[in-house]
């Protein structure tokens, strides 16, 4: 089996864009192929019962690769393919690839969980994912806590420290830097998915894990769902290990999907942070919207962090309306080109109600607490024309702003 991390150091020293090019296709030449290979097989032939036991034993065990892949939950090719990748674009030494964005996250609470009890968590994070940390299914307790918090509130059983920045939905950022010096030998977990591997560089400023629903804007498309793991090698084996028992392996056509999008991926960030950018801009100024949450507009929590930990403001805005619950229900009903639908990070514009959507399952008293509120709406910039989105977005705010003429906060 071809190693695609081999020799590194022949490599030419590279920009982030031709990275995402060429990542994963080392091996082309070889091959004689110009587009990725697609393995679906679910087995492999044991031609030689010692050498297959071997690579059972290897992989199993969570070493990347082995001289036969056995079977498909074990090792796919593709998918290993897609993980190289995937690494070099995070500077990593390893990514894993898992079925989605919520099966990465279980993989690492379920490993970390032999480590200790204890985990510390900064809100607001992705509803899911805050949902399964609080019901204690992975057999640990999460304690929610402000960043600046990390350090007093560890202990001996703290096994590992989640953090998302830029924060879904409101977009505030967190000190990446600051909250790995607290953690001290505590490894640190950032869900960077809506920066993605172009505006955001987590295991530079010390995280231990980088996370991403490569479903959003890795895959670009809307058509696969993942998730990834990006760490140094010694953290991604008994992930392995625990994605081979768990039977959570991504699909093959789906990595192929993924590494598909991954040429594009800088080219469609920087066209739907542009759009964002304006968007932002403008909704700031619309009579319908008490707030916008944009760390381009210096409105978010640590809007600071951005000229040092991030390359760029991205493409996710969140405003609040006057008006409350209503007023987003209308302005959602209200859209003709933006789709009104979960998920982010596609090449069309996406958007949804976080505490009636994604966000239903964290309760209502810490959605608020973390500024979820009624009136809250998430936009993801596509990658249409500017000028197009506006006038879609504001006829839907003029009919929001219509539809609840009162303006009132819903209680």
């Amino acid at each position: 089996m071809p190693r695609f991390d081999a020799h590194p150091e022949s490599r030419p020293q590279t920009r982030f864009e031709t990275r995402a090019v060429h990542a994963g296709r080392e091996d082309f030449a070889r091959l004689c192929v110009h587009a990725p290979p697609l393995d679906l097989s679910t087995t492999y032939p044991v031609a030689d019962l010692d050498a297959g036991t071997a690579s059972f034993d290897a992989l199993v065990a969570g070493q990347a690769q082995a001289a036969n892949p056995i079977y498909a939950r074990l090792h796919n090719p593709t998918v290993a393919r897609t993980e190289a990748a995937l690494a070099q674009l995070e500077g990593t030494q390893a990514c894993v690839a898992f079925g989605s964005g919520m099966a990465a996250l279980t993989a690492v609470l379920l490993e970390r969980r032999q480590h200790g009890a204890h985990v510390l968590v900064v809100r607001p994070l992705y509803g899911t994912a805050d949902h399964l940390l609080a019901s204690g299914l992975c057999g640990l307790e999460a304690e929610f806590v402000e960043a600046e918090q990390i350090g007093a509130r560890l202990r001996a059983d703290t096994a590992l420290i989640v953090i998302e920045t830029p924060a879904n939905p409101t977009l505030d950022l967190v000190d990446i830097r600051a909250v790995v010096a607290a953690a001290a030998a505590v490894p640190v977990l950032v869900d960077s998915t809506f920066a993605t591997p172009l505006l955001q560089s987590p295991a530079e400023l010390g995280a231990s894990y980088v996370l991403h629903s490569a479903t959003k804007f890795l895959g670009g498309h809307g058509d696969v769902i993942a998730g990834v793991v990006c760490c140094d090698e010694a953290r991604a084996q008994p992930l392995r290990t625990v994605r081979a028992a768990t039977g959570a392996l991504l699909h093959p056509l789906a990595a192929y999907l993924l590494h598909r999008g991954l040429p594009t991926l800088a080219l469609r960030v920087e066209r739907a942070q542009a759009n964002a950018q304006t968007l932002a801009e403008r909704l700031a100024r619309h009579p319908a919207v008490k707030r916008v949450h944009y760390p381009g507009l210096g409105t978010v929590r640590n809007a600071h962090l951005l000229s040092s930990q991030m390359r760029g403001p991205g493409c996710l805005i969140a405003f609040e309306l006057h008006g409350g619950h209503g007023a987003a229900a209308a302005a959602m009903a209200a859209v003709r080109l933006i789709t009104p639908a979960v998920s982010l990070g596609s090449v069309d514009t996406l958007i949804q109600h976080p505490a009636g959507l994604t966000h239903r399952v964290v309760s209502e008293a810490d959605r608020r607490a973390n500024g979820i509120t009624p009136g809250l709406l998430r936009l993801s910039a596509g990658i249409e024309h500017a000028e197009d989105l506006w006038a879609d977005l504001a006829q839907a705010l003029d009919r929001a702003m219509a539809a609840t003429p009162e303006r009132a906060e819903a209680a």
